[in-house]
């Protein structure tokens, strides 16, 4: 047998499993390393966080990303470039994180790398007639093997979207096999750069389980406090609790057909950017709000737009809803959704055993487990597929 397959062989045979998970977000806060042991596949997965950190990006590298993230038009030498950059770079962060931990990389089964995405475009957002769904994520994973000497899965959204899907959330499946929980109706959200959900019935029908984008979760808020305050993000909501709400601009932010679209559905910054906010100043003709106002505003709309989601599709006072992302240390929008949604038990995902830091570098560790040894799942009208691309060190 090929040496490369029989270590794939050996590995997914083994009783635990040592991985590392790795998520960079469309923030651009840093890369998210997570080193977990897994045994078992599928709902009879087992997990131990064993070492997490967030290793911050320096400004250069976010703003040699930023050149080409989300843009419609983009340089093609700078997206090729980066590709095999963004590869290079997280495995030197990987290395980086080992030696910190005395961990040899010689000890670890494989990597899973979710990449960095550049751009988003399902069908209902691209337009364009004969197209399906599409996404991109670079940061090759033949780069991230070769340099570290460990086996990487990458590129997971593809699958999902050639078996019909809209490549996110994907989280959806790392959900099921972490966080479910019988007799108990739970809700995993997630408030990134954009927020999704994922809701576990408590009787274990997987055909019951939704999993989707609701909107803008940090990337308005953060977008407005780079371009007005010159920060990242709004650390503890300073500058939201400063402000007042505009309801008149906020009434205008909900006000598009994403929100009313079916589900499961998509979305990122290519839709929710400061362009976005622009225009719907424009149609309430205030374009003279005062900064910390319009943080507030994006703030509210961040909430308003989860709260309207959860009390729509489901009975509110039989849920427990564990936030994990960046939006669930705002304590401004956590505040707007616990006071809105009073019924329902509100806490994060430490709750049930999964920091909320590391819980999307968790959830990719997960995936790459289940390519190893797992079985495609059927939950919902969700593709039933095992995601990831194998790269081999040799």
């Amino acid at each position: 047998m090929n040496q490369n397959l029989q270590q794939l062989f050996t590995i997914a045979q083994k009783p635990e499993r040592l991985c590392i998970g790795l998520m960079s977000g469309t923030s651009l806060d840093g890369l998210d390393i997570a080193l977990c042991s897994f045994s078992g596949n599928g709902v009879q997965t087992s997990f131990k966080l064993i070492n997490f950190t967030t290793i911050p990006y320096q400004d250069k590298f976010k703003d040699e990303v930023k050149q080409v993230f989300a843009k419609r038009h983009a340089d093609l030498q700078q997206v090729t470039l980066l590709n095999a950059y963004i590869g290079t770079y997280h495995a030197e962060l990987i290395l980086q994180a080992l030696a910190g931990w005395n961990i040899k990389p010689s000890e670890v089964d494989f990597i899973a790398s979710h990449g960095q995405t550049i751009y988003h475009a399902p069908k209902h957002q691209h337009g364009q007639a004969g197209y399906a769904n599409a996404t991109l994520q670079i940061g090759d994973g033949d780069h991230i093997a070769v340099k570290t000497g460990i086996i990487t899965i990458s590129d997971f959204r593809q699958k999902h979207i050639a078996a019909g899907g809209e490549g996110a959330p994907l989280a959806l499946y790392g959900d099921v096999i972490l966080g479910s929980k019988p007799s108990e109706n739970r809700i995993l959200l997630n408030i990134g750069g954009i927020a999704n959900l994922t809701y576990l019935p408590g009787d274990g029908n997987l055909s019951k389980v939704i999993s989707t984008d609701i909107g803008p979760g940090n990337t308005l808020i953060d977008a407005a406090c780079r371009e007005y305050f010159g920060k990242p993000y709004d650390a503890d909501a300073e500058i939201a609790y400063s402000g007042t709400v505009n309801d008149t601009l906020l009434e205008a932010l909900l006000h598009h057909p994403f929100f009313n679209e079916q589900l499961p559905k998509t979305t990122g910054p290519e839709l929710f950017n400061l362009e976005y906010v622009a225009n719907a100043q424009q149609a309430t003709r205030d374009l003279n709000i005062a900064k910390a106002d319009l943080v507030a505003t994006l703030s509210a709309f961040t909430a308003r737009t989860i709260v309207q989601f959860i009390a729509k599709n489901f009975q509110v006072d039989d849920l427990h809803i564990f936030a994990s992302g960046g939006g669930a240390r705002n304590p401004y929008v956590m505040e707007q959704i616990k006071k809105a949604l009073p019924k329902a038990t509100i806490g994060n995902t430490s709750d049930i055993g999964i920091n909320p830091d590391a819980k999307e570098a968790i959830l990719f560790a997960a995936l790459g487990n289940e390519a190893l040894c797992g079985e495609p799942m059927p939950i919902g009208s969700n593709p039933a597929v095992l995601m990831g691309k194998f790269s081999f060190p040799k």
